[in-house]
């Protein structure tokens, strides 16, 4: 039999809670009779049960009016079923005890705590099992996992908003707009897409930033992360209202990242000045770079955003794709040095 629409659809589902389900990765799960399907459901939220006891739950309810045995049923899933006592119990088990006998799975779990091993308990019990139906989807799909686990840290964005000749901003230091309000719009989806927000000690004081992602809709909001040398804090400003921060004393950067590669984040947006994102550029730190560029101009009154010509090149990035919002140029470059 052919899973492949099936998987999609799981894959569907699970998209739906992305936004909630973070920092965990998003799995979506279908109960199948022949090609009928019986439940279905999402890890909708952070630390709430996972897609498989969804939908187990679910068909619970219907035994003895759409079938009369798990054993008659089919799930396919699309991440491997955990093996491993989290903030629930593993989903492996509980697989095993309602009597499925035949488990589709999208992609094996990297995570070490899992990777095969849920696997090897469901065909130690007796389930067969199907493994890499739509992998390359899942792993787009929850690409800041699988690349954490791969690179043992977590995937760096870099965020920057540019005038045209690229400058950060004013020498004499007054605050001004670079880019136009639908690209300060744009960012706010950029934060809401990873785990953590970092910034630096200048940026607090000079800016002032809140730096949550201002979206209309339920989500978890990214972890803060201050990285500054300086021993008094503002506790007042508007970073600190309302949110989770770590606050670090570090000035080595690869330090500072390695402290999360065994956290539950992984994606970290860099909203900083030019000498922090100079420094992540410098230690190859960064995977991803987003330029927001105005139409504007500087000249010899702005700061450049980067220490040498052509650095956005000599880094290894390559521009992945560009486009207009109103006046101003959207640019992400993806490292290819990977």
């Amino acid at each position: 039999m052919n899973y492949d629409n099936f998987m999609r659809r799981a894959i569907s589902l699970a998209d739906a809670y992305k936004y909630t389900a973070k920092p965990n990765p998003v799995v979506g799960a279908i109960l199948l009779k022949n090609k009928i399907i019986i439940s279905e459901g999402a890890h909708q939220k952070y630390g709430a049960a996972h897609a498989e006891i969804n939908v187990i739950n679910k068909a619970k309810k219907l035994i003895g009016k759409k079938f009369e045995s798990f054993e008659e049923l089919t799930l396919i899933c699309t991440l491997e079923p955990c093996n491993h006592y989290g903030k629930t119990g593993p989903c492996s088990d509980a697989i095993i005890n309602s009597g499925i006998k035949k488990v589709v799975i999208g992609s094996k779990d990297p995570n070490p705590k899992v990777s095969g091993a849920g696997i090897q308990n469901l065909i130690k019990h007796g389930v067969d099992v199907e493994v890499g139906i739509c992998d390359e989807l899942v792993k787009k799909q929850n690409k800041f996992f699988f690349f954490k686990h791969e690179f043992n840290r977590p995937y760096i964005t870099v965020k920057i908003a540019s005038s045209k000749d690229e400058k950060s901003h004013n020498k004499d230091g007054s605050s001004t707009w670079i880019t136009c309000k639908k690209s300060r719009d744009d960012v706010q989806q950029v934060r809401i897409n990873h785990d953590a927000i970092l910034t630096g000690g200048n940026t607090l004081i000079n800016d002032n930033p809140r730096m949550n992602a201002r979206v209309n809709f339920i989500a978890n909001q990214p972890k803060k992360i201050l990285l500054t040398n300086k021993k008094n804090i503002d506790f007042t400003k508007k970073f600190f209202k309302n949110a989770e921060v770590d606050i670090l004393q570090e000035t080595n950067i690869k330090k500072v990242i390695d402290r999360y590669k065994n956290s539950e984040i992984n994606s970290i947006l860099v909203e900083a000045g030019p000498k922090l994102v100079n420094s992540f550029l410098s230690d190859g730190l960064v995977d991803e770079l987003i330029i927001y560029e105005s139409p504007d101009l500087l000249g010899s009154n702005g700061v450049n955003w980067f220490e040498e010509d052509n650095a956005v090149e000599n880094f290894g990035f390559k521009l992945e794709s560009s486009y207009k919002i109103e006046s101003d140029l959207k640019k992400i470059y993806k490292n290819v040095k990977r």
